[in-house]
C-alpha cells in the first residue's frame, strides 16, 4: 500500500502532508515554493510510492470556484499529465488556513512563530489530508 500525499497549492508556497505506508495518520511533510513542486514530487516519487493525490479545491462561500483556482486548475492538469496513473483527489479548501492558525493558537505556538508563512501551508495541507481520510471512512463504513 501507498501513501496518500496531500497538496495546498499557492501562488508562492505549496504545503505537503502525507500518510504513513498503512494511510493511518495524517502528517505535515513540508513547504516548498510552487516553482519548485514538480522537482520535489518528482523527488520523492522516485523513493515513495503513492496512492492517491488529494488536492485542495478552492471554493467561495456559494460553492462557485475563487479566483485562487485560476492558478491551481492548471497545476492540476499538469499533474494530472505527468502522473496518470495515480488518481487526484479534490477537497473543499475552504477555512484550512484559518484552521491551521486556529491549531497553531491551541497548541501553543508563539505569535511570532504563527507569522510563519509555510507553517500555516503545512498544517493546511494536512487538515486536508485528514479531511479526505475521514470522508473515506465515513463511506467505508457499514451500518
Amino acid at each position: 500500500m501507498g501513501r496518500i500525499l496531500a497538496i495546498d497549492y499557492g501562488q508562492k508556497r505549496v504545503g505537503i502532508a502525507v500518510t504513513d505506508d498503512l494511510q493511518i495518520i495524517a502528517n505535515g511533510l513540508c513547504t516548498v515554493a510552487s516553482k519548485d513542486i514538480f522537482d520535489f514530487l518528482a523527488t520523492y516519487l522516485s523513493k515513495e510510492k503513492v496512492d492517491i493525490f488529494v488536492v485542495g479545491q478552492a471554493k467561495r462561500l456559494d460553492n462557485t470556484l475563487s479566483p485562487a483556482s485560476t492558478y491551481i486548475e492548471p497545476f492540476v492538469k499538469k499533474l494530472s499529465n505527468l502522473y496518470p496513473a495515480i488518481p487526484i483527489v479534490r477537497i473543499d479548501e475552504r477555512y484550512t488556513s484559518k484552521m491551521a492558525f486556529q491549531t497553531m493558537i491551541d497548541a501553543g505556538i508563539s505569535k511570532k512563530a504563527r507569522q510563519n508563512k509555510a507553517l500555516v501551508d503545512t498544517i493546511s495541507a494536512t487538515i486536508l489530508l485528514q479531511s479526505y481520510m475521514e470522508s473515506r471512512d465515513i463511506k467505508n463504513t457499514v451500518i
